[in-house]
């Protein structure tokens, strides 16, 4: 099988206190429609289907109630809503935060001491730096809002200092505010090129300072909060995915192989991205679908099969508030749409499907071709590109695109 690689990074997940509420408490009320496991209900043709007037009567009908009863699926949605309405300056919870931190570095005392006084005037907590390298340390220990940091200083200046903040992962959306002089072009420059936010020139305006530090820090606590948001998704993903041993690491693989895709097809880079994210977040809603029916070993009745197909519905509700997942919607509702109209949960037909969601599919199916499980052993690549031309002669599949993946999957088996 072909290894895809991957330099990528998803998210850190690190303290979500938020989806270990929801990987622990699957009881709430006894209610049925708990916390369940992944099954392979990816591959299209393996799963049971009602017969065809039934199926038509179901996409007319179009209503899922799990999206909005299931108590998993509320929290969720209410948990991201709540971080969208704060990114459009809107108060969801009145409380008081602490005063923002400002780390002010100069190796110059005089004109730290006056970035430090005018700073404390407008109430912030000020923390000082005479050096690069102290900087650094401060930065990682004290975690600050926002850095005031002069361009010339000795041993490590303020251009390094500033590459290695935003290199970290951890540190990355603290705003850099370089100290320069007033016709400074090649500072300015260097200093766009390391990742600086803004520019400030000696002597310091009291006013505009305050201006400029304000609208940052505001900026840097929205970012944050969309950054945790998307934490949270990815963890979610991966509680759903691990909780099913037979998948694998089926959303790692579609990760590396939308990226490979996405490049063949030399798709822009934010759609490329877009690939990778739904790899991961293309089934989060099957968080609401009840173990009953996402682990059920044979035939799907009507109704099962009704409440399966919501799981596209209630994952798109879960990442609808966030802007960052705009590109990511259309993979997750409609990857179980079918070219000649068959498939759900819209039934759109050819070029009526979103592209995005459909290059998806394509590689969604061909890993569930390539990967064994419990009922069948791994097609090798030859096969599953069979598999996937007969489908493609059904109907299902869009001819070019398919042709297109043979082409990528051969280039690569020859390599």
């Amino acid at each position: 099988m072909i290894q895809w690689k991957s330099n990528y990074r998803i998210p850190n997940e690190e303290n979500i206190n938020e989806s270990n509420f929801l990987i622990q408490d699957n009881t709430i009320d006894s209610d049925p429609t708990v916390l369940g496991l992944e099954n392979l209900e990816n591959y299209s043709s393996e799963l049971s289907q009602p017969d065809l007037a039934e199926e038509q009567r179901l996409e007319k009908k179009g209503e899922f109630s799990d999206i909005e009863n299931n108590p998993h699926v509320k929290y969720i949605y209410d948990s991201i809503l709540a971080t969208n309405l704060q990114a459009k300056g809107l108060t969801v919870n009145a409380f008081e935060v602490d005063a923002p931190k400002v780390l002010v570095v100069d190796d110059n005392a005089a004109s730290r001491m006056t970035a430090v006084a005018l700073l404390a005037m407008e109430g912030y907590q000020v923390i000082e730096a005479e050096s690069g390298a102290t900087a650094v340390d401060l930065v990682n220990h004290k975690q600050p809002d926002l850095i005031l940091l002069d361009v010339m200083m000795p041993e490590m200046d303020g251009f390094e200092v500033c590459q290695i903040v935003k290199q970290d992962e951890q540190t990355r959306l603290i705003p850099v505010i370089f100290i320069t002089a007033l016709n400074d072009r090649r500072s300015r420059i260097r200093g766009i090129e390391v990742g600086a936010d803004d520019f400030l020139s000696k002597p310091f305006d009291r006013v505009e300072l305050a201006a400029r530090v304000k609208s940052l820090v505001h900026q840097k606590r929205l970012n944050e909060d969309l950054d945790h948001a998307e934490k949270v998704l990815f963890s979610i993903a991966r509680a759903i995915e691990s909780r099913d041993p037979n998948t694998g690491d089926h959303c790692e693989r579609l990760v590396s192989l939308g990226q490979a895709f996405g490049e063949y097809l030399n798709l822009p880079r934010h759609q490329i991205r877009d690939l990778m994210w739904g790899g991961y977040l293309h089934d989060i809603g099957k968080v609401g679908i009840p173990d009953a029916v996402l682990l059920k070993q044979g035939k799907l009745t009507v109704h099962e099969w009704e409440i399966m197909r919501g799981h596209v519905l209630i994952g798109e509700k879960i990442c609808q508030p966030l802007r960052s997942m705009r590109g990511v919607i259309p993979i997750i509702r409609h990857h179980h749409e079918r070219w000649d109209g068959s498939g759900y949960p819209d039934a759109l037909k050819g070029n009526e499907i979103p592209y995005l969601a459909q290059v998806f599919q394509v590689i969604d199916i061909y890993d569930a071709l390539t990967s064994e499980r419990p009922y069948k052993q791994a097609y090798n690549p030859i096969d599953a590109l069979k598999v996937m031309q007969e489908e493609t002669e059904k109907g299902w599949r869009n001819p070019e695109l398919i042709k297109l993946f043979a082409d990528f999957i051969n280039c690569c088996e020859k390599h």
